[in-house]
């Protein structure tokens, strides 16, 4: 007998996102993602001043317990926009701010 119906078959893993998409809990996870990859993308002397980091509006607060890294730090802000929103392969910020 011939089968009425098609299977449709699909990856587990964009199962899983389009779930979380739909439950609205994607950005968060990418958020949490991407601010875990901080120490890896600014790099352990940078991460080891980091005292701790908040995204608010598309914007990652970096808190700093070195201000003399603050400008330094400035001038390379849109590097690690794009670093860090290629770490989790989706565009999570837009701008960065030492504080």
């Amino acid at each position: 007998m011939e089968r009425l119906f098609k299977r449709s078959v699909q990856p587990i893993g964009s199962l899983v996102l389009r779930n979380l998409r739909e439950q609205g809990l994607e950005t968060p996870l990418l958020q949490k993602r991407l601010i875990a990859s901080w120490p890896r993308v600014a790099g352990a002397a940078i991460a080891r001043y980091t005292t701790g980091l908040t995204i608010r509006n598309q914007t990652l607060f970096v808190a700093l317990s070195v201000p003399a890294l603050r400008a330094d730090l400035s001038m390379r802000r849109q590097e690690f926009v794009a670093k860090l929103n290629a770490a989790v392969d989706a565009q999570i910020i837009a701008d960065i701010r030492f504080c």
